[in-house]
């Protein structure tokens, strides 16, 4: 074996671990679910679970697997009258299904914009939103977060190509929400295009959790919707949603849709069930809005302008706590006490702004809150 390489590796390794940013695998002892994005509990839902088997059985001949891509063997009637379900839901004409949130923004950023096009994306962009834009021909322009005056002015300054916003509905680190209605007066005064990711409000805005562009009704004025159902949802996989021609194209251009097996029928079964049993427990949203108001307003008591919370009022919460180490011992004395939150070290987030991200559930009791901040509170003395 080469040694040369094996060395360049361990020696990149070795700089993780000397700014304590090295990541390794690991399975949480903590009872109390305070980092997962299974905002409703859908994943340990028994009623999902019986749901799924019901249309297992109900679809009595299917593969294990799905035995090849979309284009070759992997297709099937349900995964399309599945499509057809979910563009219904989401108020478009059509839906495509990816194998992941991930896949899904990538091989949408990879092949719509071209060389000529300019792409710009809110810089709290999520990796395969950059990694997707990275890998076009498109030339790419970050604007400070939620900074409309900054996108507005880095879109005066172009005049060539088509035009692209990339945003999110709500930020997966800081877990706030993008000025959607002004964004769509700026891209209408540029004649852009927005392209929102939705997959932190899937299932947990809009009705029947159809996400924040629908919820606002705004979803006509959107380009392309990336649902993913890895969240809040509590399955797997994800879809893009557009015009037909949006769609078509995808299945022609989209390398991550186009060169990878196609999600097998469990994973398309459960997707649908999801959306079913949703369908008919839709106060599990509010249940859930209830539950971040009460974390909002319990850490304001508890730690008034002491420490310094992001701007979210969605499940996701972070506090910032900056040093690697300091905020990695913070969250080991939080799981030691039973609670299962995370820190986040830089590089993921930037330097100085290292942070404990909090998930919050619908399941999660006002008790179980409680004790998770006070245990914060005394992991900070």
């Amino acid at each position: 074996m080469n040694k040369s390489i094996e060395n360049s590796l361990q020696s990149d390794l070795e700089k993780r671990r000397l700014n304590d940013s090295f990541r390794k695998l690991s399975c949480s002892k903590a009872e109390v679910d305070f980092c997962s994005n299974d905002y409703l509990g859908l994943s340990n839902s028994i009623e999902l679970k019986e749901e799924i088997d019901r249309i297992l059985v109900y679809q009595k001949e299917y593969s294990v697997g799905s035995t090849g891509s979309r284009l070759l063997s992997g297709n099937s009637i349900f995964t399309e009258t599945t499509e057809s379900y979910l563009a219904k839901i989401f108020k478009g004409e059509k839906a495509l299904l990816f194998n992941s949130g991930y896949n899904a923004n990538l091989g949408l950023l990879s092949s719509v914009p071209k060389r000529g096009d300019v792409v710009l994306y809110d810089e709290l962009s999520h990796a395969s939103i950059k990694d997707g834009i990275r890998l076009s021909m498109a030339k790419k322009i970050m604007f400070r977060h939620n900074d409309l005056q900054d996108l507005d002015l880095k879109l005066s300054r172009t005049n060539s190509g088509n035009r692209f916003i990339v945003v999110e509905s709500i930020y997966s680190m800081d877990g706030d929400r993008c000025p959607l209605k002004e964004l769509v007066e700026i891209a209408k005064k540029h004649e852009a295009h927005i392209i929102l990711d939705e997959a932190h409000s899937t299932g947990v805005m809009g009705h029947k959790g159809a996400g924040m562009a629908i919820g606002m009704g705004l979803d006509a004025n959107i380009f392309a919707r990336i649902y993913t159902f890895g969240k809040a949802m509590g399955v797997h996989g994800a879809c893009v949603v557009g015009s037909t021609t949006l769609i078509n194209y995808l299945i022609n251009f989209s390398r991550s849709f186009i060169y990878t097996t196609a999600l097998p029928f469990h994973s398309v079964a459960s997707i649908r069930a999801s959306f079913d049993i949703l369908g008919k427990n839709i106060k599990w949203q509010h249940d859930l809005d209830e539950k971040i108001k009460y974390f909002i307003s319990y850490f304001n008591k508890l730690f008034s302008s002491s420490l310094e919370r992001t701007k979210s009022e969605s499940a996701i919460q972070s506090i910032l706590i900056s040093d690697n180490i300091r905020v990695k011992s913070i969250a080991k004395y939080i799981n030691k006490c039973g609670y299962d939150v995370r820190p986040i070290l830089s590089p993921t987030v930037k330097q100085g702004q290292e942070r404990i991200r909090i998930c919050l559930h619908r399941y999660n009791s006002k008790g179980e809150i409680e004790g998770m901040l006070n245990a914060l509170k005394e992991g900070m003395l």
